[in-house]
């Protein structure tokens, strides 16, 4: 059984509070409750202007209803993110923060290594030269 989570109860009270105000406009017209509450005098019911009515309702009832599923599927979206800890790189899985080795290790079965991608190994090598460049310059100097 699938279990209910917020996101779908917006949906679920959505489609359930248009049910509601299409069900009120068809029964005030029904039950000419205009007549019934501000004078004595019945009048013919109109079928046109109450299937108008839930027309109107019913196209933006299908317009809202879309723009909320397309609302909600960014939102799951967005909470789908790995979170990963800007300083420790530590990763967030179920409440639990956790290294990124031990997190590979648990969710995908492979083992990990270190290594350098080549932009960092050549930033790191141009550092290097930068700081012997430097290193030499102070020793000329002084």
């Amino acid at each position: 059984m699938e279990k209910k989570t917020p996101l779908s109860r917006i949906v679920t009270y959505q489609n359930l509070g248009f049910l509601a105000v299409i069900l009120l406009c068809y029964l005030d017209e029904l039950l000419k409750l205009p007549s019934l509450i501000f004078s004595g005098h019945p009048f013919a019911f109109m079928y046109r202007r109450s299937t108008l009515e839930m027309l109107l309702f019913l196209a933006i009832w299908l317009l809202v209803s879309k723009s909320t599923r397309r609302l909600l599927e960014r939102v799951r979206h967005l909470e789908g993110f790995l979170r990963v800890c800007a300083w420790c790189r530590r990763i967030d899985c179920k409440g639990e923060w956790m290294r990124l080795e031990d997190f590979m290790q648990q969710g995908f079965d492979t083992p990990t290594t270190h290594g350098i991608c080549p932009q960092c190994l050549e930033k790191q090598n141009e550092a290097i030269q930068r700081a012997k460049r430097a290193r030499q310059s102070e020793g000329a100097a002084g």
